[in-house]
């Protein structure tokens, strides 16, 4: 939901009752802004904004929402991000607006599918502001430059890294032996915001659920890992079957010592159709790009775990249905001699 459909009447604008009472515009402004509009979040200072042109005034004020963006988000205090943020058009406002709220789950038809020529507003990078939680405690915060503009990009299979090989992070977790409490721990305390912002576009989405849509053991390593998954409608990416929905995931793996703390020692992105291909860098620009204009609005609880589900169940048919024809194919090729 975009912060301009979040406009709702606020009773604290305006006069108390009848009888003369004094309205919230008679207090120095100076005390409304450091008393007051300090301790909201962002949801409710964009509706406070909507109340009256004077508390619109106050609250569209950048240092209120650049405060809230790097509490939400310690990763926005980085320089990297704070000159991408300085271009957008409400500065730390519209980052907000764009970030905060999940991606809407509808169809759109999508641009044609391209390679960006040289003159479009194509970025020649994306940034990745990513920073984890368990509970209040931050865990870990990083911004990684992916560069967009080489024919390497464009062709491989869209994938971001953030750990170096032998690089580890405590997370916080005590590991004591127990699969199953362990496991429920990770899944409700922590917690992952992977925005990706376009500099030349102004614009940027958070790819992430913010809170696991599956934890479970890897089958080889025996380590956790968290998924975190945003499914989205494309209409179809340039035509290709299976592209209908895709899906960007991001998995933070853990491992550790039994009575020891569990550490990070992977955090990946990366987009995948309904075959689990995964999504070139040509095609992913073409779907981030979808995600970016798209509606914004707040899902309600466990609705992006339920949509991981659905997407599930549309794999297995598509993977079924495809297995079918390649037998019918196989019965005529044989039929046939061929």
């Amino acid at each position: 939901m975009n912060m301009s459909s979040s406009c709702s009447t606020s009773a604290a604008a305006t006069s108390a009752d009848g009888g003369g009472a004094t309205t919230i515009t008679a207090v120095h402004p100076d005390i409304i802004q450091t008393h007051i509009l300090t301790r909201l979040d962002g949801p409710t200072l964009a509706s406070t904004s909507c109340a009256s042109s004077d508390l619109h005034s106050l609250c569209t004020e950048e240092n209120l929402w650049k405060t809230i963006c790097n509490s939400n988000w310690p990763s926005t205090a980085h320089p990297c991000i704070q000159q991408a943020i300085s271009s957008f058009p409400s500065g730390h406002r519209s980052f907000y607006s764009d970030s905060f709220p999940n991606i809407h789950h509808h169809h759109r038809q999508p641009p044609a599918h391209r390679r960006p020529k040289s003159n479009d507003s194509h970025s020649s990078e994306l940034i990745s502001a990513v920073d984890i939680h368990y509970g209040n405690e931050l865990v870990y915060s990083k911004v990684a430059v992916t560069e967009t503009s080489s024919g390497w990009f464009m062709c491989s299979p869209f994938r971001v890294d953030l750990l170096d090989p032998k690089e580890i992070v405590p997370a916080l977790v005590k590991f004591d032996g127990e699969d199953d409490k362990c496991m429920a721990r990770v899944e409700e305390n922590m917690r992952l915001s992977w925005i990706v912002i376009d500099p030349a576009k102004k614009r940027a989405v958070n790819l992430s659920s913010l809170t696991p849509v599956d934890v479970r053991r890897h089958w080889l390593t025996g380590e956790i890992q968290a998924s975190y998954a945003t499914v989205m409608a494309t209409g179809g990416c340039g035509g290709r079957a299976g592209r209908e929905f895709v899906i960007c995931k991001a998995v933070v793996t853990c491992g550790g010592k039994e009575g020891g703390d569990l550490q990070v020692r992977e955090i990946s992105m990366q987009v995948e159709d309904l075959e689990g291909k995964i999504i070139s860098g040509e095609d992913t620009l073409v779907i981030l790009q979808e995600a970016m204009d798209g509606n914004r609005r707040k899902g309600e609880a466990g609705e992006e775990k339920r949509m991981y589900e659905v997407f599930l169940e549309l794999r297995r048919e598509w993977r079924e249905r495809r297995q079918n024809r390649e037998r019918r194919l196989d019965m005529v090729c044989i039929a046939t001699g061929k």
